[in-house]
């Protein structure tokens, strides 16, 4: 095999991970994954698409080796086959970010104008959560929370939080987090605090990228 024979062969076999992440609903489904595993059905609602159409899209990852699956009973389970995957989802959102103009339009207009202060970076929140200075607040499923979660979080779904503010301390900083940087329920989540008084502010990305910064994580048990 010649030199160029080989870097062409290589280059063809990576690029079936770029094939695998370059459709919308996959990269969503990788979102959904990175919170913990999941079963087609499962996949299948959050995505608003039909079993079928989710199974062929996972079939799609499975194959560039993106996502790993096993199977218990009828039902099928998906999770995410290597940590680093959610590296490739932060690369893919930084690049967009600085370089499609309609990803910064969309993020200035929507995201931003529901919340445009800075969010509040890892390594400041941990050494609060050290001080014991500041509410963590999780608003994501209560599903994915139970996979995994930042320590000292408090678990309120962003559907319940109207009804469950008087259950957060009232003078204390109030940092809510969700799955990842686009994930709208800490945006949404942030706004209805800051409505009813409370000082709060967003936890730059989300759970995944906190779990993959190899930050303290703790799960619920069964």
């Amino acid at each position: 095999m010649s030199s160029a024979s080989f870097k062409q062969e290589l280059f063809e076999h990576l690029g079936r991970i770029g094939k695998a992440v370059g459709q919308g609903h996959r990269l969503a489904m990788l979102e959904f994954l990175a919170q913990g595993e999941r079963t087609v059905e499962a996949l299948a609602q959050l995505s608003a698409l039909s079993v079928a159409n989710t199974s062929k899209h996972l079939q799609q990852l499975r194959s560039a080796g993106l996502v790993e699956s096993r199977k218990e009973g009828v039902y099928v389970h998906y999770r995410l086959s290597d940590p680093e995957v959610v590296t490739l989802l932060g690369v893919i959102r930084r690049l967009s970010e600085r370089h499609l103009a309609e990803v910064e339009a969309l993020v200035r207009d929507y995201l931003l104008a529901k919340d445009a202060m800075e969010p509040l970076p890892r390594e400041v929140l941990l050494e609060r959560m050290r001080e014991g200075s500041v509410t963590v607040l999780d608003v994501r499923p209560r599903e994915e929370y139970a996979a995994g979660h930042l320590p000292q979080s408090f678990n309120i779904p962003l559907r319940e939080l109207e009804r469950r503010f008087h259950e957060l301390p009232p003078d204390r900083e109030v940092v809510a987090y969700c799955r990842g940087a686009y994930c709208v329920l800490s945006f949404d989540a942030v706004a209805r605090l800051r409505e009813k008084g409370f000082n709060a502010r967003r936890l730059e990305e989300g759970f995944p990228e906190w779990r993959q910064a190899d930050l303290p994580v703790e799960r619920c048990e069964s």
